[in-house]
């Protein structure tokens, strides 16, 4: 497969076959696909990982280059909030503690000057992250089929590989606490070795304007990091950050203990989407 894989490769130093982009894309995939194989078993020797990561850099690059205007701005936008995502979780100070359960789950919160406050969810889940990654992105519709809070998640848009739009309904809180809302997202998935990770924000679509009957929130920079729990690759380090804008006239008081409930209620409800049957 390999001097085919070169052959191919070759092909595509012709002037006239340069602009091809799916042909380049195919090339650039081949080759990445075939430095994986070169790893084999365990850590890959240095050269064949960082000629993998600017394979798949370049390969994103190419796919990008074919994308509509509207198409890329998305998929900007998505990079955006996981570039923001990572920051904000990097920074380990300044978080205070907003709830911390029985079990070791835990929410933490502090306010960040040009977004407000900000909410972490620290959790330990017995699933491995590619498990978690395919409930959580693959099977996003299904979403308010296990989860409460979310009445439907729609995926309006897929863009390339790592990039969708999706409209969201949150359910009502018992007690008209917070109304009806909804929201429009752009998410980028993906992962890099072990860990997985989704990210979003907020953003507009043509075939979703306001809806009649909901406030339209706002969120982000948003994301979920799941990686292997070094003690245990079968269990997973759940964190989630979170950052709304629930809009309307509601006392801040209320949306810190609307939000951190529900994270807490999130990850219950995630394990027992997960739990054997």
């Amino acid at each position: 497969m390999l001097p085919a894989t070169f052959k191919l490769c070759a092909g595509i130093s012709y002037r006239h076959m340069r602009n091809m982009t799916g042909l380049r894309r195919n090339a650039l995939m081949a080759i990445h696909h075939e430095l994986c194989k070169l790893s084999g078993p365990g850590q890959p020797d240095s050269w064949v990982a960082h000629v993998r990561r600017r394979s798949s850099l370049l390969c994103s690059r190419i796919e990008e280059s074919s994308l509509s205007d509207p198409e890329q701005c998305y998929v900007r936008q998505g990079q955006e909030a996981l570039q923001k995502s990572i920051s904000i979780l990097s920074d380990q100070d300044g978080w205070q503690t907003e709830i911390e359960t029985c079990t070791g789950d835990k929410v933490l919160s502090k306010v960040l000057p040009d977004i407000g406050k900000v909410f972490k969810l620290e959790v330990l889940l017995d699933h491995r992250p590619e498990d978690l990654y395919e409930e959580l992105v693959d099977n996003i519709e299904q979403m308010g089929e296990w989860n409460p809070n979310v009445r439907q998640v729609k995926v309006l848009q897929k863009i390339g590989q790592n990039t969708m739009v999706t409209h969201e309904v949150a359910a009502e809180i018992p007690g008209n606490v917070v109304g009806p809302r909804d929201f429009v997202s752009v998410r980028c998935t993906g992962r890099r070795g072990s860990t997985c990770f989704l990210a979003g924000m907020s953003t507009q679509h043509p075939s979703m304007p306001q809806q009649k009957g909901f406030v339209r929130a706002e969120n982000g920079p948003t994301c979920i990091v799941m990686r292997p729990n070094a003690d245990d690759p079968t269990k997973t380090k759940f964190t989630w950050l979170l950052s709304l804008d629930l809009k309307g006239w509601i006392p801040k008081s209320v949306i810190n203990r609307v939000l951190s409930q529900t994270q807490v209620d999130f990850a219950n409800h995630l394990r027992h989407r997960m739990a054997p049957p």
